[in-house]
């Protein structure tokens, strides 16, 4: 499991590569030396940027309250398919309990 980030880390990182971008010829390059000043990958650091202008709407995708909503949907479909073959069980059982076959 990926470890947690101080929320305050991710939102210093995205801010220094807004602030930052236009001192660099390249993306990549801003997200290597903010990587490197806050100790963290680059990789993260784009993530985390890539994430930030979906939320914002600056790019198309899946934003993170949306993701969040997937997955405690996708947790509550997953608990609602155990009730159900619970119930089923039950329903099994006492129908046969009480089929006068079985007496």
């Amino acid at each position: 499991m990926p470890k947690k980030i101080d929320p305050a880390l991710r939102s210093q990182a995205v801010r220094l590569v807004t602030r930052h971008r236009s001192e660099y010829s390249t993306e990549w390059a801003v997200h290597v030396q903010v990587a490197e000043s806050l100790g963290v990958s680059r990789e993260s650091v784009r993530r985390w940027v890539a994430q930030h202008e979906i939320d914002t709407g600056l790019a198309a995708g899946v934003t993170s309250d949306e993701r969040e909503e997937l997955r405690r949907l996708r947790a509550e479909v997953k608990r609602l398919r155990e009730v159900n073959e619970v119930l089923k069980s039950a329903t099994i059982f006492f129908a046969g309990e009480l089929d006068p076959r079985n007496r």
